[in-house]
């Protein structure tokens, strides 16, 4: 059955950091029309990369990951529906409709529903327990069992793998990481460095199982028993896989939007229907820059693009042009980064200390497309242009690019 609810003039679905930053930028440009904000988790929205992060190393309390407290929402306009799933969204009616068969009317409407984690298709790949990890809730579930002394297998060797089995280790869990890739963020990381990181995982007593998968998972007793491709078994009290994420998708088909390696927007942010925009992880966008359509799965993408698709939302029409930046900190290894980073292309290094601290350029036919600054900070500005120029360049006029 399907319920009549009330209108608004801009109604954001997700409750992210994309989405509550859409909030920001519509009232940039509209300071009293209505939002509705409907999100499936039970929480307002909140920052994601403490929850692999700064909460392990008590940096952070849960009560500092929430963006925006609710006083913000209520003195905004905004209506939060915390909890309630969309399900569809027709765009010629210009209607949402929720998982209590509410339908949610719009003038505009914003798709921020992120990724969903990938899951493990093998035998048990579906078992109650295990975790793939991506929410509040998730790293509330493993917290309480990450006891000093027990043990985890980590599945997946790439942004969030690492990071987990890095926090857990520094919490005094015994971890066990599975991945198939050669070495750890084989994404991002040149072999030289993958390895060399992956090195300082093991002298901090993490078990680095690189080159093999998981084929099946069964019960023991309280945890788990886990066969590999290479037949190798493990048993772990804990079970957390990191194997990165999809694009969230489901509304947009939903609405016969069009789709490629996630909902398509152009440089406004709009979809195919153009009062329907989308930003954040399900975002397939023109990286301008780099003239390279491409999603981005970092924080600093949807806190950017997340407010420009909000101030486009309230007839700004501005294109997004922003270079987001991304980060990550392994053990005593912290990184920035910026641009296409990807270990498939040419890479230079120029360090100060070998695969500690420097940088590395990514290039393509010489052409600068992105940099890594390994344990130096502040010198992204300095990196996005560089990459702008696109110049060709060449191991000596690289050496000391950016200082």
């Amino acid at each position: 059955m399907v319920f009549s609810s009330r209108s608004y003039e801009y109604v954001i679905i997700g409750a992210g950091l994309a989405a509550a930053s859409a909030i920001g930028g519509i009232r940039e440009m509209d300071g009293s029309r209505p939002v509705l904000l409907i999100g499936a988790e039970k929480h307002p929205p909140y920052d994601r990369p403490p929850l692999s992060k700064k909460l392990w190393f008590g940096k952070k309390k849960v009560e500092e990951i929430f963006i925006k407290d609710r006083k913000y929402y209520e003195e905004n306009g905004v209506t939060l529906l915390e909890g309630r799933k969309a399900v569809s969204v027709d765009p010629l009616e210009k209607t949402v409709t929720d998982e209590k068969g509410e339908r949610h009317s719009y003038k505009k409407l914003l798709i921020a529903t992120g990724g969903i984690p990938r899951r493990l298709h093998i035998p048990g790949g579906q078992m109650e327990g295990i975790c793939y990890f991506r929410t509040l809730d998730d790293y509330l579930a493993i917290r309480e069992k990450s006891r000093s002394g027990s043990t985890a297998l980590v599945i997946g060797g790439g942004f969030i793998g690492s990071e987990l089995a890095a926090a857990l280790n520094v919490n005094g869990v015994k971890v066990t990481m599975l991945f198939p890739e050669g070495h750890i963020a084989s994404r991002v990381f040149p072999a030289y460095l993958g390895k060399a990181v992956q090195e300082e995982f093991i002298r901090k007593g993490v078990t680095v199982l690189n080159g093999d998968r998981p084929s099946s998972i069964e019960k023991k007793g309280d945890g788990f028993l886990v066969r590999t491709e290479r037949g190798r078994t493990i048993e772990a009290e804990g079970l957390i896989a990191g194997i990165g994420i999809s694009p969230e998708t489901d509304l947009a088909r939903s609405a016969s939007l069009k789709i490629e390696d996630g909902i398509a927007v152009n440089e406004y942010l709009q979809t195919s229907a153009p009062d329907i925009y989308a930003a954040g992880d399900n975002a397939y966008f023109p990286y301008l820059a780099l003239d390279k359509r491409m999603r981005v799965e970092h924080w600093d993408n949807a806190l950017n693009q997340g407010r420009q698709a909000g101030r486009n939302m309230a007839d700004a029409r501005e294109p997004y042009e922003y270079m987001p930046y991304f980060f990550s900190d392994l053990f005593e290894f912290g990184y920035e980064a910026v641009g296409e980073v990807d270990a498939s292309l040419e890479t230079y290094a120029d360090w100060k200390e070998e695969n500690r601290t420097g940088i590395i350029y990514y290039l393509r036919d010489g052409v600068v497309r992105g940099a890594m600054m390994c344990g130096i900070w502040g010198k992204v500005d300095q990196a996005r242009e560089l990459i702008k120029k696109r110049e060709r360049m060449d191991r000596m006029s690289l050496s000391g690019a950016i200082r």
